[in-house]
């Protein structure tokens, strides 16, 4: 077992890491990985203070945490490029270079990368795509290692466009993820609380609505690499029950086939139907419900609740938008000014 404690999106919240530390003291971490974005905030742009006092707060960490490994995020990137975004402070640039090269010098060379394998885990700010992949390295025959040793070497021109490991946003489930059977562990999106789908598990929840307050739980998570298990530092040790696929409506897509039970009007008996999914609807909160078409009758608004067996498309029939999208990535990337 190697167990990984996982410090999300920082966002001159030099707190963190103390916060980080009391949690270390109760147990015991083979690695530490931070997932990026240490700088930058609402209306922080002057706040030079702050700035300086969360590489200040990094750096002490580190000299305690040899076993720190950092991942670039895109608010990190964006001074080193000159790259301007949203929270980009021009008055505080030098300050932002000069803390990263501190933070390049202290860490050894692989334990800073925009994306890190541990085990059957892959630790990243924003996650490895499958269309991310096949657009740049579209002919890639090496393995695993090889293909991480290649995107950590990516500069701007690959990286910078709205499908690369710094930029995605996976969680709607319209996104593949590559490659397949390895965990992700990804950051830069914000959630309300560790947010668990597929193979991807998204922990940016100390981030902040433009007001200061909190969009998430700000709960620490750690991850067993081998087992791809996960569970909260704060807890009791036990890793987190994984939730019910066939009640998340991101796994569903259309075409699919499920067998489901419904009770007629009047009747005190529930009936199996099975049917393929027409249509899906998405309600505020992610909640989502399906319409099936089972034989000649129309199942409109079905809860997932009365989803029995979730078969998926055996016959893969839905739409490949692959080409699409690459298409339009590359469009992406080379218009992309912020």
């Amino acid at each position: 077992m190697s167990k990984v404690f996982v410090i999300p999106d920082v966002h001159l919240k030099p707190w963190m890491f103390d916060k980080a530390e009391e949690l270390l003291s109760r147990s015991e971490y083979d690695k530490i990985v931070c997932l990026g974005d240490l700088v930058d905030d609402w209306d922080q742009e002057k706040n030079l203070g702050l700035y300086s006092e969360t590489f200040d707060a990094l750096e002490r960490f580190i000299n305690r945490h040899p076993n720190f490994l950092f991942c670039y995020g895109n608010h990190d990137v964006s001074y080193i490029w000159e790259a301007r975004e949203s929270g980009y402070s021009d008055y505080a640039r030098q300050v932002v270079l000069e803390g990263i090269s501190k933070l390049e010098k202290l860490l050894p060379a692989g334990n800073i990368a925009y994306i890190h394998r541990v085990d059957k885990v892959l630790f990243s700010h924003a996650g490895l795509t499958e269309i991310f992949v096949s657009h740049f390295l579209p002919n890639f025959g090496g393995d695993i290692d090889e293909l991480l040793e290649k995107i950590n070497s990516f500069r701007r021109d690959e990286l910078w466009c709205d499908a690369s490991p710094i930029w995605a946003r996976p969680q709607d489930g319209g996104i593949e993820m590559y490659p397949v059977g390895y965990l992700q562990v990804v950051g830069h999106t914000p959630v309300r609380e560790t947010d668990y789908f597929g193979e991807l598990v998204t922990v940016d929840n100390f981030s902040t609505y433009s007001n200061g307050e909190p969009i998430g739980d700000q709960r620490f998570i750690w991850v067993d690499t081998e087992t791809k298990q996960w569970g909260f530092a704060d807890g009791n040790g036990e890793p987190e029950e994984l939730p019910d696929p066939k009640l998340d409506i991101r796994n569903y897509k259309v075409g699919d086939h499920v067998k489901f039970k419904i009770r007629y009007h009047g009747s005190d008996k529930e009936e199996i139907h099975d049917g393929a999914v027409e249509i899906i609807d998405h309600y505020p909160g992610g909640h989502g419900s399906i319409d099936v078409m089972s034989s000649d009758i129309f199942y409109k608004h079905l809860p997932l609740e009365k989803v029995i067996e979730h078969i998926g498309n055996p016959a893969g029939n839905e739409r490949d938008l692959r080409d699409h999208r690459c298409s339009h990535l590359a469009e992406y990337n080379a218009e992309r000014t912020c």
